[in-house]
């Protein structure tokens, strides 16, 4: 926001590197996990040693959703002593902040929605109304794009070049959405180069590492969601 990172969609293992290759020595504020596996969360012990042994101020805000506190609680938070010596607990690093269906962040209001990732209720989507929705990883979800983006946001989906049972295929995008639906859409999680390659040969945007995307409010708003200043609100989000 502002040239300012706002928040980081998921911490892989190498996703803090890439951020202060971008941005500098500098902690993410604020974090949102869509699910639990670790190539999303793989991130997470290395950035609490890093806020245990040195600056710890302000703490970076964890916005959890509810249905995955247990899970990651299981996975990452209950190892025994993180650090050798004692004396802390995981989430003593950050400020964790848990969310069910929405939450303000710098006056913005964002949505989140279960996906179709693996079990239900165990991944998540992410959406600001106006700017872009990010579905996770996910099988086609054409009914809460419907909900979430027809307003001309632009949309960052999971797709696969091969159909599976927890991604997205690159045969069910045109199946399942709307060319309208489509034709915004910016994907990610492919294999290689070479499946970018076969994405694109669709006509379809496939989103490249490190790329930045603007994007800037094209409806207003009811004031029961989110008020906006007259200046038009810019924003652009990274894909790592």
């Amino acid at each position: 926001q502002r040239g300012n990172p706002l928040l980081l969609i998921d911490c892989g293992p190498d996703t803090l590197n890439r951020f202060r290759q971008r941005y500098g020595e500098i902690e993410p504020p604020a974090l949102f996990i869509t699910h639990t596996h670790f190539d999303h969360i793989g991130g997470l012990e290395s950035w609490f040693y890093r806020l245990m042994t040195g600056n710890r101020s302000p703490q970076p805000r964890l916005y959890i959703p509810v249905k995955l506190l247990p899970i990651l609680q299981r996975r990452i938070a209950d190892y025994p002593n993180l650090l050798a010596e004692g004396g802390a607990n995981f989430w003593d690093a950050f400020q964790l902040i848990p969310v069910s269906e929405r939450f303000w962040l710098n006056h913005l209001l964002f949505d989140l929605f279960p996906v179709r990732h693996h079990e239900h209720d165990t991944a998540f989507g992410l959406a600001l109304k106006g700017y872009f929705l990010y579905t996770g990883d996910t099988r086609p979800i054409p009914e809460l794009l419907i909900r979430y983006a027809s307003r001309g946001e632009a949309i960052f989906h999971d797709c696969s070049v091969d159909i599976g049972p927890s991604h997205t295929g690159l045969a069910d995008i045109r199946r399942a959405y709307r060319p309208e639906q489509w034709r915004r859409m910016i994907f990610y999680h492919y294999a290689s180069e070479a499946d970018r390659l076969i994405i694109e040969g669709e006509g379809l945007h496939a989103a490249l590492p490190g790329s930045l995307y603007p994007l800037s409010a094209t409806a207003a708003f009811s004031p029961l969601e989110i008020e906006y200043p007259a200046v038009e609100q810019r924003h652009r989000i990274e894909v790592n």
